[in-house]
């Protein structure tokens, strides 16, 4: 494309301006000023990911110091739950410490970089567009495709420096360097897989946040695939491999490394990036190809509180919630009936696990592992539902509902009604599926009510996040989003917490683990009232806080 700027008296060129353009105009520029506004958020999310591996190495070589205590972590990490929540198990039969942290935490470390990717190519795509910046820059001298670009570029350079500091703390841990450093390579490209998949989404849709949903509903799949197919075939069946996320275990790390499924990766990236193109020269700046419905030329009278109106906003997101987390209890519960059959295999090799585990307790702990991991996916709804207050203080869309009779009190109300309304759905769905899942294959106990009871003992704390974000709405409104800080550090309590042998007063800052994991574990009703005390109370101070600060813009 050509990009001339005109003087608009004469109509000639600057004698400075450049004469002709091409789509990638000012990438360079672009790039720069991308890195400076993200250097601080890229820089956590590498030395998060590089933590991870680091506290894992060492904890895990701390924990199970000998060859035949990890052959006993071999035999736990071989049920479906377990398979559903790491990997395909490559290197179960000689489990050193390398195959450990291959298997159990690489999964993991994609997942959290994924996010990353999709949440930074958004942010400085769609998003600047939605906001009208987009516009502002792209009346300089700036390539059509410039924008995109730089924002993948952006993700290439955080990638690159997710997989060297992986490779290097996992060298510094003493594994070996080649396949450190091929872990630390598969975390990053399958990351940059779900950077093109957001590059392609914020070409449909006019909004970010609508983009990044899509592109987390694909990385939902991913999972789901992935988790499906390990379960079914051992080291994985032809469903895995339907899976980018598969593609990063499968290189072997530690076990029998290879490098071939990165090239996998790095094709899909390709095609992605072409596919994101082709759709962006169809559209508009500022437009998405899937244009918004007209609505209705006058708003029904239903739409005249701030309850009615905050649910009409977000009914969208807790059906499209509703339908992942019930998708994925529904896939977790089908498994319940291969618990049974695998403690009768690791009985026949090693008569001591059924006196550890007997088969309902093993069946309950299948429950209840399953159960924590989807009360903290619906613990991702409500942090980003409850920060749905904040984009309408900063849109502006706030002040002129403020400036109608609606006091602040009842706004507040509104918005939080709709989150806990549609955490305690989630939760409901997600307990259901569990149990339809269990019963689908024959394992009628415990019963359906069971399964319901064990989502909705986790409600207080998922109502403690959202506490969390309304106390710093209330106060330090830049400050809301550490209740992401909170929930990721919750998942790795819930997740990780035991087998690293994190100390109780470090985990106890997660809310998610003063909560009894049902059906394995008896109700504490001094605990969960305690901890709904806590949540309730930092609603209060949020709201008090908020009805005595300025309302911004910005």
């Amino acid at each position: 494309m050509r990009c001339e700027h005109r003087d608009g008296a004469t109509g000639r060129l600057p004698p400075d301006a450049p004469r002709t353009g091409s789509t990638l105009t000012a990438t360079g520029t672009l790039l720069r000023f991308a890195l400076r506004r993200d250097r601080v958020r890229t820089l956590v999310w590498a030395g998060s990911v590089a933590l991870l591996f680091l506290y894992a190495a060492t904890a895990l070589d701390a924990v199970y110091p000998t060859a035949a205590d990890r052959q006993v972590r071999a035999q736990l990490v071989s049920s479906p739950a377990a398979v559903m929540m790491s990997g395909p198990g490559y290197g179960l039969d000689d489990y050193t410490l390398g195959a450990m942290v291959a298997n159990e935490f690489t999964l993991w470390a994609i997942v959290a970089v994924a996010i990353m990717n999709i949440l930074l190519v958004v942010r400085h795509t769609r998003a600047e567009e939605e906001s009208g910046r987009s516009e502002l820059v792209r009346a300089g001298v700036v390539g059509r495709h410039a924008p995109a670009t730089a924002a993948l570029l952006l993700a290439v350079v955080a990638d690159l420096l997710i997989a060297v500091l992986s490779g290097l703390v996992l060298v510094a841990a003493g594994l070996a360097v080649v396949d450190s450093f091929a872990l630390g390579a598969a975390v990053g490209v399958t990351g940059l897989v779900f950077a093109a998949v957001a590059v392609v989404t914020s070409q449909l849709t006019g909004h970010g946040r609508t983009a990044s949903g899509l592109a987390l509903a694909v990385l939902g799949v991913a999972y789901l695939l992935r988790a499906v197919g390990d379960v079914e075939q051992t080291h994985g069946s032809w469903v895995s491999w339907l899976s980018p996320i598969a593609w990063g275990q499968q290189i072997r790390a530690f076990v029998d490394l290879r490098w071939w499924p990165l090239g996998l990766s790095l094709v899909l990236v390709v095609v992605l990036l072409l596919a994101g193109s082709a759709l962006a020269a169809r559209r508009d700046v500022g437009a998405g190809l899937f244009p918004p419905r007209a609505g209705r030329a006058q708003a029904p009278a239903g739409l005249g509180g701030p309850f009615a109106l905050a649910w009409r906003q977000q009914r969208g997101s807790v059906l499209a919630w509703g339908v992942g987390v019930g998708l994925m209890a529904y896939a977790s519960g089908t498994f319940a009936d291969s618990v049974r059959e695998m403690v009768d295999e690791l009985a026949a090799t090693n008569p001591t696990i059924l006196e550890l585990f007997g088969e309902a307790d093993m069946l309950a702990g299948f429950v209840a592992v399953m159960t924590v991991f989807l009360a903290l996916a619906v613990g991702g709804f409500a942090v980003a539902s409850a920060l749905r207050a904040r984009s309408e203080e900063t849109s502006g869309r706030l002040e002129p509902v403020l400036a109608t009779a609606t006091s602040r009190t009842r706004w507040f109300g509104g918005q939080l009604a709709v989150t806990v309304l549609g955490v305690v759905v989630l939760l409901v769905v997600s307990g259901l599926a569990l149990g339809l899942g269990a019963l689908s294959v024959g394992v009628r106990d415990p019963g359906l009510g069971e399964y319901v009871l064990a989502a909705l003992v986790y409600l207080p704390a998922v109502l403690a996040l959202v506490g969390v974000v309304w106390f710093f709405l209330g106060w330090r409104p830049g400050l809301a989003g550490l209740a992401w800080v909170v929930l990721v550090w919750s998942f790795v309590v819930g997740m990780f917490g035991g087998l690293l042998d994190l100390p109780d007063a470090v985990m106890g800052i997660s809310p998610y683990r003063h909560v009894p994991q049902l059906p394995a574990d008896d109700v504490d009703a001094v605990g969960l009232a305690v901890l709904s005390a806590v949540a309730l109370a930092l609603l209060a101070l949020g709201v008090g806080g908020f009805r005595r600060r300025d309302v911004v813009s910005s």
